[in-house]
């Protein structure tokens, strides 16, 4: 495979400098060399791909994915519960549009499918389907109980098979931990409290035993814990145990953003800001109705409390649970502009948040354009660290190369 080569592209690397002019080579699935201001790489043998003065900069991740939740951009499906075959094929689906919108990796926050992600994860990484690079998930364990006193269930359509066997016996979480590291999955959900839980309330579904009896097993079989944690002692519970990406942190009071600090080198947050604000913004929900105000009193926390968190060096991403029906997958790069529009952050930081910060929870050499890391780069029409709402439109997106091979070509 001949080595190409990126010229007349303002570069954005993804490690906060400010976009120079450059040049950048990629050979097999790496990045091989890059060139600064004028200098020039050598050009013996490589397709040669004229950047017309497009900006450079590595494919996105999105850190809080859920692939099997059925809408897209291209096709919205008014319930989450389908025949398992044509669930399967939706969810391949949805992984092609998330790659198709400059997305090329992906941290999964759950599925519904205990192991429709492992399966996914291999073909895309056999390279039978297009998709990003997948942290698979198992299924959320806790859905239900944690939401069936709201009717969440008949918002979501989740199926009753969802998450059936809700025994927190402590062997018996310890077993369903080796089962799960035996899919060979990379992450396993737990939601700690109640999705819905009042402000000020505990709302918890494990006693602080059974979740520091999760984290143990889980080091010991050496997979990854994620959460859905929204109250502080939930957060704390998941902090405690070692959980590594903690999703939502709605309520962290003090001594939970102490401890999220402490932990800041280990750990991940996402508040999953798209569906908040479409829920409050676009889903066609009055005001008065409970996703309507529950959402919009959450936009308005996470106003105060992301700020705060990113002053502490917590790691902050953008992922916000697309795949509803009025927060389809495609508009996740909305995100980056809830960032920049609500939560103080500059179109860079954004930008360091989709990419680098992405690339350190991957746990990939994914994120940044520097010699050595794998070749998952965007040609964007336009500069991104000015203006991120031009990374919304796939068009402005002419090229998407994913491990040094191009999903979307450049026109020629």
């Amino acid at each position: 495979m001949k080595p190409i080569l990126f010229t007349n592209i303002t570069l954005f690397d993804g490690s906060g400098k400010a976009p120079y002019p450059g040049e950048v080579r990629v050979r097999g699935n790496s990045i091989d060399a890059i060139a600064e201001r004028g200098q020039q790489l050598d050009r013996a043998d490589a397709s040669v791909i004229d950047g017309k003065g497009m900006t450079l900069m590595p494919g996105m991740v999105e850190a809080h994915t859920h692939l099997t939740w059925p809408s897209s951009v291209e096709r919205v499906i008014n319930t989450m519960k389908l025949p398992v075959e044509e669930h399967l094929l939706v969810t391949a689906q949805n992984a092609r549009v998330t790659l198709d919108h400059g997305f090329t990796s992906a941290y999964s926050a759950g599925s519904l499918g205990q192991r429709f992600e492992v399966a996914l994860r291999d073909m895309i990484n056999a390279g039978h389907i297009p998709g990003p690079r997948l942290r698979a998930s198992s299924l959320e364990r806790g859905l239900r109980e944690s939401s069936q006193t709201k009717g969440f269930d008949k918002v979501l359509g989740v199926p009753k098979s969802h998450d059936a066997d809700q025994n927190r016996n402590i062997d018996e979480l310890r077993a369903y931990i080796r089962e799960m590291a035996a899919l060979t999955l990379d992450s396993i959900k737990f939601v700690l409290n109640d999705a819905f839980a009042p402000p000020g309330s505990q709302g918890l579904i494990h006693s602080d035993e059974e979740v520091q009896a999760i984290g143990e097993a889980a080091r010991k079989e050496n997979i990854w814990l994620a959460c859905h944690a929204q109250t502080a002692e939930a957060i704390k519970q998941g902090v405690r145990a070692g959980f590594r990406a903690i999703f939502h942190c709605t309520h962290a009071d003090e001594e939970a953003l102490d401890m999220m600090e402490a932990k800041k080198n280990e750990l991940f947050t996402t508040p999953a800001a798209g569906l908040l604000y479409a829920r409050a913004h676009e889903a066609g929900l009055a005001p008065g109705d409970f996703l309507h105000d529950n959402a919009a009193a959450d936009l308005e926390i996470f106003q105060t409390l992301v700020p705060q968190m990113k002053k502490r060096g917590i790691r902050v991403l953008p992922g916000g649970d697309y795949g509803f029906p009025y927060n389809p997958v495609g508009r996740n790069a909305r995100d980056l502009a809830i960032f920049v529009d609500l939560f103080g952050y500059s179109p860079t930081e954004a930008l360091i948040a989709a990419t680098k910060l992405g690339g350190e929870m991957m746990d990939m050499p994914v994120g940044c354009i520097k010699p050595g890391y794998l070749a998952d780069l965007l040609l964007v029409d336009g500069d991104p660290t000015v203006d991120v709402t031009i990374l919304q439109d796939k068009a402005r997106i002419p090229a998407v190369m994913k491990d040094g091979r191009f999903h979307r070509a450049p026109p020629q």
